[in-house]
């Protein structure tokens, strides 16, 4: 049975978290060009700003984290992140409630990349609905 505890991250958590949202970009297939130490200063100013990082971890392990954004409402789940060695087994269908009910909601807003199909699955699977496409221009 999963039995994940989540936490608010802390300064001392910047370079986990750094490494992490390195992984995630890479896993979703990303187009951010950002280097580690970019991504380092732009996770600093999130945390200094409306973002709060949180961590999931069971037994002391660290199994996933999620960047949300406290200055809109509903929340928005910017970034959510289940470690590759603890996919498919349900930690992230663990994950998600767990940190709903510890940020005291029900409503949240969350976007997915529109080729991540199996993203997609698994948001509507927890009762997501789609409401908007964005959309870009690229040269």
């Amino acid at each position: 049975m999963i039995n994940l505890t989540v936490t608010a991250a802390s300064g001392d958590d910047l370079d986990l978290l750094v490494e992490l949202n390195r992984q995630l970009i890479e896993d979703e297939k990303h187009d951010n060009p950002m280097n580690t130490e970019q991504l380092k200063e732009r996770m600093k100013l999130f945390l200094e700003g409306e973002y709060r990082a949180y961590l999931f971890t069971e037994s002391g392990e660290v199994k996933g984290y999620a960047l949300v954004h406290h200055g809109r409402k509903p929340l928005y789940l910017r970034q959510f992140f289940i470690c590759r060695d603890s996919r498919r087994q349900g930690y992230g269908r663990a994950a998600f409630p767990t940190l709903a009910a510890f940020l005291g909601r029900d409503r949240l807003d969350i976007d997915v990349l529109c080729w991540n199909e199996r993203a997609r699955s698994f948001w509507k699977s927890l009762g997501f609905k789609e409401r908007s496409i964005h959309m870009r221009l690229e040269p």
